[in-house]
């Protein structure tokens, strides 16, 4: 983490106006919203203070009845008027700002979207995007800091003003000559001083505060962890396996979260600051503050005594300096935040600044009606940033078109890794791969990818109704939904949903929804893939939730369920293969046989017929 004394105030500035400039693009509305409520908050007091002031210094002298009416009335229709004003202000506020919440995580998703799959996958973007997260938990840094304060400071500016309006004529009225020793403040060195001293000691209180606040930006890692553990073992463990806990009696989560979470707790640093220097210099901050209301309160008074003004004036000026004093001190402090958010705008941008290196390509992927696509992978190696050993070595294999290819292996075999290959998810460190004879890379990036359907291992199914899952879509053509939803074996479980295609799956969004089981995901994802129709369709392991019946029901109608398309299969279990006219046997990153089941069992010292009758016991 660094430290706030490496961001100079020029790159806080920079680092804060272009926080603001991706807020307001997303939401112009909240930030109008929210200065204009912000303006007419900080008026509304000083209105009351100068008619109130009027109110009185009336009753105090003259007592003019028709004065007095119109003071009253006015206090009254302002009130009215200010409150009615307000509310309705607050309201539109509250009303812009209720999803920025879901707002920044929308700007942290999309990001993400945007980015090459590559980048995903780096550790350093998981730490980016979890400190920013941390941060933002543990004391609302980032981002949220941002957004909170721009309220904040447009009402210190304008409350500024205000108060300067009604407060120059405290130093400009004079007390009469004949009140004795109080003349000595009409001495302009005296109302110098005291300027100098209420503007010292506005401008000590609001950097102490700053100051204390650094602490807890120095501790924004230890915090970082502690959320971490709190949410892996104070959240996640106790709610998604209660029953291996409770049938194992799992003290070691209790005492690892108590260990970890410390960082929180009585004994940990972030205590010791508090009690330490943190404590002390918010205490000290309160502490100045409270000197200037003494200056304030004794100047006042003492011109008041001197009869510089009436007594109705001591309540307008020690209420327009006070407020003063705050707006200025606010707006001291927020630019001091300023720089302690720093740090973590610079995360963020950081983040957001993770270009995407994929070469995107211009070529428009031919439509073909005929799916007639052509794969070839052509000397083809791959290594993951930062390995030292090549995932693919030197491949070399063409797809036969419509046919089904399933890619066979022991676990780091390297099948993922030519499955991310051929979706584009990565781009080859060496050789190339061709679509009809052409690099893929010269392919639209989008566009390449479309050709491709996938059901991958993780793939997940949101808690949206079951027609949007299987169309990826707020809108679907449900004909085609439930020709898909009947291909992948799920109609029976769809004739027995409360509201059919409507039913939402899960429960966060709709207390009707319905829990499904993996096999009946797995089915969906499997319709989801068959509603895109692309002419290439991938498997990983797309029967590996399903009970023993259920598979054979799959794989029987396997040829059904995939047409004309031409289909690759990831599998471990080497039975569900029997079915593909061609298998690739994959094995430490290179392909070491291919064939179909028969010849390839028959070969006694190949790869295959290891692995097969490893397995041969599981299938009879």
């Amino acid at each position: 983490m660094d430290k706030t004394d490496k961001i100079t105030m020029r790159e806080a500035l920079a680092l804060t106006m272009r926080g603001y400039k991706l807020l307001w693009n997303r939401s112009p509305g909240r930030y109008i919203s929210t200065a204009i409520s912000a303006m007419v908050g900080a008026i509304t007091p000083y209105v009351g203070i100068y008619i109130s002031a009027l109110l009185i210094n009336e009753i105090a002298g003259e007592r003019n009845p028709d004065r007095l009416r119109f003071y009253a009335i006015a206090a009254l229709i302002s009130a009215v008027t200010l409150s009615l004003v307000t509310a309705a202000l607050s309201r539109w506020r509250n009303y812009e700002n209720a999803g920025f919440w879901l707002e920044t995580n929308a700007i942290y998703a999309q990001k993400l979207q945007s980015m090459s799959y590559s980048a995903i996958e780096d550790s350093k973007t998981f730490e980016l995007l979890s400190h920013i997260e941390q941060s933002n938990n543990w004391s609302g840094w980032g981002l949220s800091r941002l957004n909170n304060a721009f309220g904040e400071i447009i009402r210190s500016v304008t409350s500024i003003f205000g108060a300067v309006a009604l407060t120059v004529s405290l130093f400009t009225l004079q007390v009469p000559d004949d009140a004795g020793a109080v003349a000595i403040l009409n001495n302009p060195l005296f109302v110098l001083g005291i300027i100098a001293a209420m503007l010292a000691v506005t401008v000590i209180a609001p950097m102490l505060n700053v100051k204390a606040q650094s602490y807890w930006t120095r501790q924004s890692e230890k915090a970082k962890m502690g959320n971490r553990y709190f949410s892996a073992f104070g959240y996640q463990a106790w709610n998604s396996s209660p029953m291996d806990i409770r049938m194992y009696r799992q003290d070691i989560i209790t005492n690892k979260y108590n260990q970890n979470a410390f960082a929180f707790g009585l004994g940990g640093e972030i205590a010791k600051y508090a009690k330490g220097p943190n404590g002390a210099l918010a205490a000290a901050s309160t502490a100045v503050g409270h000197v200037f209301t003494a200056i304030v309160y004794v100047f006042v008074c003492l011109k008041a005594w001197g009869g510089a003004f009436g007594v109705g004036s001591v309540t307008q000026y020690i209420g327009a300096i006070s407020a003063l004093r705050g707006s200025v001190s606010s707006l001291i402090s927020h630019a001091g935040d300023m720089r302690n958010n720093a740090v973590f705008l610079r995360a963020l941008f950081e983040y957001m600044d993770i270009p995407n290196d994929m070469y995107q390509g211009s070529l428009t992927t031919e439509k073909r009606s005929d799916n007639k696509y052509e794969i070839t992978f052509r000397n083809v190696s791959f290594k993951y940033p930062g390995a030292d050993t090549y995932a693919i070595k030197d491949l070399s294999m063409t797809f036969d078109i419509g046919q089904r290819l399933a890619v066979v292996g022991q676990n780091g075999s390297g099948k993922t890794t030519f499955i991310k290959l051929l979706c584009r998810l990565y781009d080859p460190s060496e050789g190339e791969i061709l679509l009809n004879g052409i690099d893929i890379r010269k392919y639209n990036y989008r566009q390449y990818m479309d050709i491709f359907s996938a059901v991958f291992q993780d793939f997940k199914l949101l808690s949206f109704t079951l027609g949007q899952n299987v169309a990826a879509a707020n809108m679907y053509d449900q004909d085609k939904v439930l020709d898909c939803l009947t291909r992948a074996g799920f109609e029976e479980r769809l004739s027995n949903l409360p509201k059919g295609l409507e039913t939402h799956l899960h429960k966060d969004l709709d207390k009707e929804g319905v829990d499904i089981s993996g096999g009946e995901a797995q089915k969906i994802a499997m319709a989801r893939a068959l509603y895109r129709e692309a002419p290439f369709i991938v498997l990983d392991e797309p029967t590996a939730a399903l009970d023993p019946v259920a598979e054979f029901e799959i794989y029987s109608k396997m040829n059904e369920i995939v047409g004309e398309k031409t289909a690759v299969f990831i599998s471990h279990r080497l039975s569900s293969c029997r079915f593909c006219q061609d298998i690739a046997v994959f094995h430490e990153g290179g392909l070491v046989q291919r064939g179909s089941h028969d010849n390839l069992v028959a070969d006694d010292n190949g790869k295959y017929h290891e692995l097969w009758h490893a397995q041969a016991k599981y299938y009879t």
